[in-house]
């Protein structure tokens, strides 16, 4: 099993691809901390876990915290409880984000700081909080970046540059902890069969026309499931990446390619 006795934190991990993640994880032998503003669905998901794997050592293989990535002080409490509950920190995957697609002039300022708090601040605060804990065992972190980071979507102008951000965060730091053994990498999906994907189709004019584009967007005719995202971040965070750090990883069935 890749992660073995590891321990893994996983932000929105109450839904999506967060969930399956985890799980994923779960199977690969971690112990598994689920961070999510619900806290009725991260608890549902690691009881779900726990009820499928037995207790190991006497501790459960995972936990739910209630967690607002955008706020310093939950993001402080949840690094505490983590190493109360598990001991260490062996990989981070920051994985909580909004998404609010509209032209620029109808984002209100309210919305524009709080996608910017959730999906760049909130990278930034897990990760600073994150490092005492990865330094003792030369951790992995894994960003939720976007394709659209990479080159940008109609009608969805913040988010695509909140997720630029997260990538020109991921490679900085990629440079600023090699020496220390902590690799950096993101993962870049195109559209995904997620409740946020499913939302943001219901919020279009025309949802079955939209959802016929994402199909035809996509060279291999569908968009991801989650699992297929959550197994390139299993990669990425895994000893089989170990020489790989700095990485925008697409994972978007061609979706960047052709005219």
């Amino acid at each position: 099993m890749r992660f073995q006795e590891q321990v893994v934190v996983v932000t929105g991990g109450g839904s999506g691809i967060g969930e399956v993640s985890a799980r994923l994880f779960a199977a690969e032998g971690a112990r598994v901390v689920i961070a999510d503003w619900n806290e009725a669905e991260g608890q549902r998901v690691a009881q779900a876990i726990n009820d499928h794997y037995p207790l190991v050592k006497g501790l459960p293989t995972a936990a739910a915290f209630q967690t607002d990535v955008s706020q310093e002080k939950a993001v402080v409490s949840l690094m505490e409880q983590t190493q109360r509950a598990f001991g260490r920190l062996d990989v981070l995957f920051n994985n909580a984000a909004v998404i609010h697609p509209k032209p620029l002039e109808e984002i209100e300022e309210q919305v524009f700081d709080r996608l910017l708090a959730v999906n760049v601040k909130g990278v930034y605060l897990m990760i600073k909080h994150a490092l005492p804990l990865l330094r003792q065992t030369s951790g992995a972190i894994v960003n939720m970046a976007s394709l659209n980071g990479l080159v940008g979507q109609r009608h969805n102008p913040v988010y695509s540059a909140s997720k630029g951000a997260v990538i020109a965060m991921t490679k900085a730091l990629a440079l600023d902890y090699a020496a220390e053994g902590i690799r950096v990498n993101c993962v870049c999906p195109a559209g995904v069969s997620t409740p946020l994907l499913e939302s943001w189709t219901q919020q279009q004019e025309d949802p079955a026309a939209t959802l016929q584009a994402l199909k035809a967007m996509h060279p291999l005719g569908r968009p991801a499931t989650s699992e297929e995202v959550g197994q390139a971040v299993l990669y990425l965070a895994s000893k089989q990446a170990s020489f790989i750090t700095g990485i925008a990883l697409p994972v978007e069935g061609g979706a960047s390619l052709g005219y």
